[in-house]
């Protein structure tokens, strides 16, 4: 007669993120923005997830299935693990916290950490022993552990590495791109040890199938972050430097690039408008931290000074084209076509499109502004400009100021309904130049 061998049970692992996938806990995103919102739905497609945000408004929308932000669609709700809440006592049921709140700047070109100081301290007040808080803002290197880390300490009376853990995964969402979304772009980790590395490299591995990079610190991470919006800054920066040398010159700048971009190894930038929270807000960061230091950082004030100065630029050059053109134009009118930041999004932080027509008006224009993508009130507020739908007006410039789809697909025809025959276009994307007759067509 046979032994019967009986086999030891294998118990069930209890780490974090093993009860973060049996759903026995849950993740909390807190700031459900353009970024914390495609990224509480995209974790909810494997996890638990509670979205908190201080908008009443925006949660209303949410629990409705609406993005406020237009970046996901109803479809993209459905069948996702997913509640969304104004009430600040649902984070308790959360073991695994996400802050993705905005960090811009201040009048004087300065960090401005409120927003990140806020939520920090709403986190602390429900953070518990075993707890893991990662951070996807926008900051300097060392503001994680510099700024947010004492704050959960004193809040939660908890010790940081000891009681709880900390990481950093910088956003990498890029509003209005439906190719480059939260799951096909790699994301960047790191922990304040390697338990925590494993836990934060887990979770996000569910998600994100492009993968991840483990950064080997915190600040590693931060930094990274910062400097992949000051190169796009610095590389524009040149074009827009370029740009201004070419005008005074006589070459459109754009035949130059086309011609310098045969070689193999061109990198292809182009002047324009910086704008939006990311990569004209980012640079005063690292400024901000190398002030600290006492290092220099006058490359990076020089670039900032040269992108902001692009609308004064360009509204000198339509002055002086309205100037040849039409002398005895006392009052012209302008008709600017895009307020938003960038094209095919209605964010308008941070707009230079907004700032231009503010210029413009400045100069004594009569401006007209259309946009179908910004929201009317929310322009009305922070601009103090209303918006036209639509106008039977006949203007002495156009402006093309942002270069949503809906404007892509316009002919020369369709503008003249808007304008005369010695109408000045003025395109800022520069890549229209085939569409106008080249006696009023103007880029940058």
């Amino acid at each position: 007669m046979g032994i019967l061998k009986i086999q030891p049970q294998v118990a069930a692992s209890n780490t974090l993120f093993d009860k973060l996938y049996r759903k026995e806990a849950k993740i909390a995103v807190v700031g459900l923005g353009y970024v914390g919102l495609p990224l509480a739905v995209h974790m909810a497609s494997k996890f638990r997830v509670v979205g908190f945000d201080i908008n009443q408004k925006k949660i209303e929308q949410i629990q409705q299935q609406q993005d406020p932000c237009k970046e996901l669609s109803h479809l993209d709700f459905i069948g996702k693990d997913f509640f969304a809440t104004d009430i600040k006592n649902l984070l308790g049921v959360a073991k695994f916290y996400i802050v993705a709140v905005p960090t811009p700047i201040n009048n004087e070109k300065q960090p401005n950490l409120a927003p990140l100081k806020s939520a920090t301290a709403t986190v602390a007040e429900y953070l518990k022993k075993g707890d893991v808080v990662v951070f996807e803002s926008t900051v300097y290197p060392g503001c994680t552990e510099e700024v947010c880390v004492p704050i959960l300490e004193e809040i939660s009376g908890l010790t940081y590495k000891k009681d709880f853990q900390v990481g950093y995964s910088p956003e990498r969402i890029n509003p209005g791109d439906t190719k480059h979304t939260f799951t096909q772009i790699k994301k960047i980790v790191s922990g304040s040890n390697q338990e925590a590395l494993d836990v934060i490299s887990k979770v996000y591995e569910e998600v994100v199938t492009a993968g991840i990079h483990k950064a080997p610190s915190i600040q590693v991470a931060e930094a990274a972050k910062v400097v992949e919006n000051i190169q796009r800054d610095v590389n524009i920066g040149l074009m827009n430097q370029l740009s201004q040398i070419f005008s005074e010159i006589g070459l459109n700048t754009s035949e130059v690039l086309e011609a310098a971009g045969t070689k193999w190894n061109f990198h292809n930038y182009y002047p324009g408008l910086v704008g939006g929270h990311c990569i004209g807000v980012d640079p005063y960061y690292l400024i901000h931290k190398a002030a600290q230091h006492n290092v220099a950082s006058d490359l990076l004030k020089q670039v900032r000074n040269t992108n902001e100065g692009m609308i004064d630029f360009i509204v000198s050059k339509i002055s002086k084209a309205l100037k040849i053109k039409k002398p005895s134009c006392n009052n012209c009118k302008i008709l600017v076509k895009g307020i938003t930041f960038k094209e095919n999004v209605n964010d308008i932080r941070n707009s230079k499109a907004a700032e231009l027509c503010l210029a413009l008006q400045r100069k004594g224009y009569t401006v007209i502004v259309q946009d179908n993508h910004a929201y009317p009130s929310e322009v009305k507020t922070h601009y103090g400009i209303e918006l036209t739908i639509a106008t039977n007006q006949h203007f002495d410039a156009i402006v093309l100021a942002v270069d949503h789809d809906n404007y892509k697909k316009l002919t020369y025809s369709d503008y003249l309904k808007n304008a005369r025959m010695d109408t000045v276009f003025f395109d800022i994307k520069g890549d229209k130049k085939d569409l106008f007759p080249k006696n009023v067509y103007m880029s940058l």
